[in-house]
């Protein structure tokens, strides 16, 4: 593995089984329809949405990322936040357009790139690193 020399076990602390769990309750509580390929396929939305978090929480703990980790999380964010200007554009092109559990998912997938987004706007493409501010 390339990167095991920068590994640091103490630093990644984050639960993924509550990642999982909480997907999967959330799949089995209010998947489309009660059906096996219907509750995988919410649960996959619901993971998704929430799939960002131990980047975001490394990132918290150690205070910094590399640019080109900054780079790619503003791209991730960028492509969902364009996720909810399409789904407004159908819900006003096609009829009966209503995808609750990807919009719900969607706007909460976003909600946690909210604070990533505002500093890099306002530290990484003003040149200067990453760093979250003490």
């Amino acid at each position: 593995m390339p990167l095991k020399a920068s590994y640091d076990k103490a630093i990644d602390a984050f639960r993924l089984e509550y990642l999982l769990g909480g997907a999967a309750a959330f799949a089995l509580l209010f998947p489309h329809k009660y059906s096996l390929v219907e509750i995988l396929w919410s649960f996959s939305i619901y993971l998704e949405a929430v799939a960002i978090m131990p980047q975001l929480f490394q990132m918290s703990r150690t205070g910094e990322a590399d640019n080109i980790t900054s780079h790619y999380l503003f791209a991730l964010g960028g492509y969902r936040a364009l996720y909810i200007v399409n789904w407004i554009y159908r819900y006003y092109t096609e009829d009966d357009y209503v995808d609750y559990i990807a919009w719900v998912s969607g706007v909460v997938q976003t909600a946690l790139y909210a604070d990533f987004f505002y500093i890099y706007f306002t530290r990484v493409l003003k040149g200067k690193s990453f760093k979250l501010p003490v």
